[in-house]
């Protein structure tokens, strides 16, 4: 019934879910940043029990304090799972908007965990 339809849709809605983990981020573009502090962009195509995160299409954003955010192209990518500082979802629409070019930024320091 559409009740348990709804219920479903709930758990993805809410990733951080034990029964969901990173499954309802899957074919979502993610933003991650690692423990060396870099910022990886990317559409999640899968992981495993370990969080190694395999990303389609992924792009680096290097920022720096004097010139606009550059974007390096990476493409398909595996990240280690023991590299990951934090993963979230990214509002495409909204990451759209922005420009990247007139912002400026320090790099991020390595996450200590």
């Amino acid at each position: 019934g559409g009740s348990t339809s709804q219920a479903a849709k709930a758990r993805r809605s809410h990733p951080h879910g034990k029964e969901t983990g990173l499954t309802g981020y899957v074919n979502s573009t993610v933003s991650i940043i690692t423990n060396d502090g870099r910022h990886i962009l990317g559409l999640l195509k899968g992981f495993d029990q370990a969080t190694n995160l395999i990303l389609e299409g992924s792009k680096e954003r290097i920022y720096s304090p004097e010139e606009g955010v550059e974007e390096m192209e990476l493409g398909l990518y595996l990240l280690r799972g023991d590299c990951i500082a934090v993963v979230g979802e990214v509002d495409d629409d909204l990451d759209s908007q922005i420009d990247l070019p007139s912002l400026k930024g320090h790099p991020l320091s390595e996450v200590v965990h």
